[in-house]
């Protein structure tokens, strides 16, 4: 999300003054309780020599420290969202120090697994965090169409996660005249009334972060980056239109920080804006979202009875990440090829590459069931367990299985939070991590069940039985 390193070396500077303060270190202590970043220069040769280091380490062990180190970005990620509605957790804040130190130590391969499956656990517990903070703010979502057509007025795109940035933009837009859309993940901020009772917040604009270059430029009007998924470097015909916030940050653009209090001022945004022609027109059809667990749990009877019936087979989990290449075509071949009397559940803007599909419903239960952001891949998971509850037998002997896109470090506690929940039999795709080793994918395969996605046709055999 961050691509500017001026910010890196302002991070790395702060975090050594506090870390200065603390009592010294016993002598003992590893490097990076003690080396001091005395210049630009020498971060760039820390880094340097921390990746050389690499290399002399059993590989199986680099391979967990890594995994463990983008769960605990993820921890990060979701934790910074819940913490800017006034939501803490001083356990998830204490494995935060704990997993770090954990990679500094020498551990034997059981116990490192155990750390990622405790980060896993401690996943969990910042998705119920965040699931709270959300809800609290901005309501309980609701199952909502969103459309996707242009408006006539100039409007500022919204992209990323941040609902509490979209939230303010909102308040300080109304009767301004400029209309407000979602991009990307910003698209389940429809669903939440607290957010859905702006009539100025017009409908969704594009689809996933991949393809944020063509979709800005026409646009027309500024974006506002506020969480990971910038894509560098922004043309030059928008770059000027390009502002960033949070944590997000690319040298050249302009970034709208927060004052003491957390308030931010978008007014400049809100006056370019009105200086902008309307959005091109991208319509790509009406997009279900805010299937979260509260709605659908309210359901719960009608679903139980559509798969007591027959009439719904199987879910199909495919949350996850989107991205460019070629080979995620897959997943839209999937979608279409599955039998209509499946559900698919998704979270995050994997959903885009069959949201717009137009794959109809079953018995009034929409055959995409959308739940949310990538966070709100808990919905998904509270969802299976009401339903293990209503059939009384385990999670695993659900008329569900796993099918998930897998990209950064977000999914990576995803997938986590998952096997610390005991779900075994995850397909994951379009490609493995290169960071798993072969003998840690072994550990996977024999303890969880996980495996690589292959052709649409043997994975449709797999995962939906008798097709």
């Amino acid at each position: 999300m961050n691509f500017n390193p001026a910010r890196f070396e302002e991070a790395i500077q702060k975090a050594a003054r506090i870390r200065h303060a603390l009592p010294p270190a016993g002598s003992m202590e590893p490097d990076a309780c003690t080396w001091t970043p005395e210049s630009p220069a020498a971060i760039t040769a820390k880094t340097q020599e921390i990746i050389a280091a690499r290399e002399t380490v059993d590989e199986d062990l680099q391979s967990l420290r890594e995994l463990l180190v983008y769960g605990l970005k993820g921890v990060g990620a979701y934790f910074h969202h819940a913490e800017v509605l006034g939501y803490e957790d001083e356990e998830v804040m204490t494995f935060l120090q704990e997993g770090l130190a954990a990679t500094l130590q020498d551990l034997t391969v059981d116990e490192m697994v155990g750390y990622v499956l405790r980060c896993g656990e401690v996943g969990v517990k910042v998705l119920a965090l965040l699931d709270t903070a959300n809800t609290v703010a901005y309501g309980i979502p609701e199952i909502t169409t969103v459309g996707t057509a242009a408006g006539t007025r100039p409007g500022i795109l919204v992209t990323g996660h941040d609902l509490k940035d979209l939230s303010d933009l909102l308040e300080q837009t109304a009767g301004t005249g400029v209309d407000v859309y979602t991009h990307g993940e910003m698209l389940p901020a429809h669903a939440y009334p607290g957010l859905a009772k702006y009539d100025h917040l017009i409908g969704n604009y594009g689809g996933s972060w991949p393809f944020q270059r063509e979709e800005f430029e026409r646009f027309n009007g500024p974006v506002l980056v506020t969480t990971n998924c910038l894509v560098p470097p922004p043309k030059d015909s928008y770059s000027d239109r390009v502002y960033t916030t949070g944590l997000v940050g690319y040298a050249g653009l302009k970034h709208i920080g927060a004052s003491e209090d957390g308030r931010k001022d978008f007014s400049a945004l809100i006056e370019h804006a009105k200086r902008c022609k309307p959005p091109e027109d991208l319509s790509r059809g009406d997009l279900v979202t805010g299937c979260a667990h509260a709605p659908v749990l309210a359901i719960a009877d009608t679903v139980v009875s559509a798969v007591k019936s027959g009439a719904i087979r199987r879910f199909v989990v495919m949350a996850g990440c989107d991205k460019r290449h070629a080979e995620r075509d897959y997943y839209t071949r999937f979608a279409k090829a599955l039998p209509a009397d499946t559900v698919i559940l998704t979270a995050g803007c994997a959903k885009y590459r069959y949201n717009s599909l137009g794959l109809g419903d079953i018995g009034g239960i929409p055959r995409v069931l959308d739940a949310g952001q990538c966070n709100d891949c808990y919905s998904l998971v509270l969802i299976a367990q009401a339903l293990a509850e209503a059939f009384g037998v385990g999670i695993n002997e659900l008329p569900i299985s796993y099918n998930i896109a897998w990209y950064e470090q977000k999914a990576v506690l995803v997938l986590l939070s998952l096997l610390s929940l005991g779900v075994r039999d995850i397909t994951l795709g379009p490609r493995l991590p290169a960071f798993i080793s072969p003998g840690i994918l072994k550990v996977l395969v024999e303890r969880f069940g996980i495996r690589g996605n292959t052709t649409v046709e043997e994975d449709l055999r797999r995962i939906v039985p008798g097709n």
